[in-house]
């Protein structure tokens, strides 16, 4: 993902400066007509904003009215004013329709969907063990816990799997959407209940269920994506992996062994 910066909209009347001409004996041609102005579609979002849930002290555009699970008026930035849809569908489908969130779910979606698994890529090494190498990879090539420097350690063939793996589920998203068009819901890669798709778990919610379980998925998707951040900065000022840097973090300081534990046992 840092620094912040305040977006400014605002509009600019046209100004044409005033200029003579002269005609020689030739008709004097008409003036273009004046091309009219107006707010911009992100302005007029802004001119109609209302105050922010999840932020308090600030305002949300009017394109976040409440209406879409999981709306709670954060958008500092105002991205939810400028309209995007999928890159694959052209010039036209690519510019997206004011008002439309669709494309920007699906994006918040798939990037917490990635953070969530990057989570316990981050912690599951250091509390279930790696993986075990072998002569052709060599014996510790899987045996770093801090995932940052065992990304420079794997194998190529291991980051290659996993690109080209990445490769198929995005190549597969992308033909769903073209597939089922308008009625596309975002985030929808046919796995779960419903008929047709794929539910190894057999779920069966109700629609009032279900739409908690959007929601409970959401909410996780925004904490793994902060979450996720987190973890690789730490990592990258440590040098070491999570469940090292929690066990240091647990564990009785030197000073305090010396000086005596005063704390009751157990604490």
């Amino acid at each position: 993902k840092l620094a912040v910066a305040a977006l400014f909209v605002g509009s600019a009347a046209a100004y044409q400066a005033p200029t003579m001409t002269f005609s020689l004996g030739k008709k004097k041609a008409a003036a273009a007509p004046a091309k009219k102005s107006g707010a911009s579609p992100s302005a007029a979002a802004w001119a109609n904003a209302g105050p922010s849930q999840a932020l308090p002290f600030a305002t949300a555009p009017a394109t976040l009215d409440g209406s879409m699970l999981g709306d709670a008026g954060f958008d500092p930035l105002g991205f939810s004013t400028t309209p995007v849809g999928p890159w694959f569908e052209g010039d036209d489908g690519r510019l997206g329709q004011i008002g439309d969130l669709s494309w920007y779910r699906e994006a918040e979606l798939i990037h917490g969907r990635i953070a969530q698994v990057a989570v316990v890529g981050f912690i599951a090494p250091g509390l279930f063990g790696t993986l075990p190498g072998n002569e052709y990879t060599g014996f510790d090539a899987y045996s770093n816990t801090n995932p940052l420097e065992a990304f420079s350690q794997v194998p190529g063939a291991a980051i290659l799997q996993i690109f080209l793996f990445m490769t198929y589920l995005e190549i597969k998203r992308i033909n769903i959407i073209r597939e089922e068009g308008s009625s596309y819901m975002p985030g929808d890669l046919r796995i779960g209940q419903g008929e047709g798709r794929w539910n190894p778990f057999g779920l069966d919610y109700t629609p009032e269920e279900y739409e908690e379980k959007r929601l409970q998925e959401l909410k996780h998707c925004r904490l793994a994506m902060i979450g996720v951040f987190g973890l690789w900065a730490q990592a990258l000022a440590s040098g070491v992996g999570i469940t090292d840097q929690l066990g240091a973090g647990l564990s009785t300081p030197d000073y305090v062994a010396k000086a005596g534990y005063f704390l009751p046992e157990g604490i």
